[in-house]
C-alpha cells in the first residue's frame, strides 16, 4: 500500500460511517460515524487512517500515522536491498584473437554468469577483417558451444555494422 497516494487522515476522510478498528489492541468497534470515530481518535491521541476506502463501509484504523509511515518505509528499504540489479557485462573480441586470450575472456564471462550478469560477446571488425565475418561468427558460437550447460543465449549472434553481436543469460537455478 502507497501510504502518499491511498491512506487518507484524519479530516481528509469524508464519508458519513466507517468501520473502526483501534490498532493497538487488534479491538473492532464496528460501524459508527466519522465524528465518533475522530473523537475516539483525539481521546487516544492518535491518527484516523484510512485503511481500505473502496470497502462498504471503508475501512479505518486509529494508530500513529507517522510511525506507520516510517515502518513501511523500512519495509520497502528492506525489499529493496534485497533486490538483484542484473548489469550486462561487455566482453570485446576480435576475429584475430588468439586461443589463450580467448579462453581469459572466456573464464571471465563465466565468472560474470556465475555472479548473475548477462554477457554481451562483441567480435570488432576493422579494415579487411569486413570481408570475413564468418571468422568473427564462427569466436561467437564457438562461446555459445563452450557456454552450453551455463547460458540461455537471449540474442543470437549476428552482424550490426562493423561488429558481431551475442548476448547471453544465465540459466535459472532449480
Amino acid at each position: 500500500m502507497s501510504t502518499e497516494k491511498q491512506a487518507r487522515i484524519n479530516e481528509a476522510i469524508t464519508v458519513s460511517e466507517v468501520r473502526l478498528i483501534i490498532d493497538d489492541t487488534g479491538e473492532q468497534l464496528g460501524v459508527v460515524s466519522i465524528a465518533e470515530a475522530m473523537a475516539k481518535a483525539e481521546e487516544l491521541e492518535l491518527d484516523l487512517v484510512e485503511i481500505s476506502p473502496n470497502a462498504n463501509p471503508p475501512v479505518c484504523k486509529i494508530m500513529d500515522f507517522g510511525k506507520f509511515k516510517y515502518h513501511e518505509q523500512k519495509k520497502a528499504h528492506a525489499a529493496k536491498q534485497k533486490q538483484k540489479q542484473v548489469h550486462v557485462k561487455e566482453i570485446k573480441l576480435r576475429p584475430v584473437t588468439d586461443d589463450h586470450d580467448y579462453e581469459i575472456k572466456l573464464k571471465n564471462a563465466k565468472r560474470f554468469l556465475e555472479d548473475g550478469d548477462k554477457v554481451k560477446f562483441i567480435v570488432q571488425f576493422r579494415g579487411r577483417e569486413m570481408a570475413h565475418q564468418e571468422l568473427g561468427l564462427r569466436y561467437l558460437e564457438r562461446a555459445q558451444q563452450d557456454l552450453l550447460d551455463v547460458v540461455v543465449v537471449e540474442s543470437i549472434p549476428k552482424v550490426e555494422g562493423r561488429n558481431a553481436i551475442m548476448i547471453v543469460a544465465p540459466k535459472k537455478k532449480k
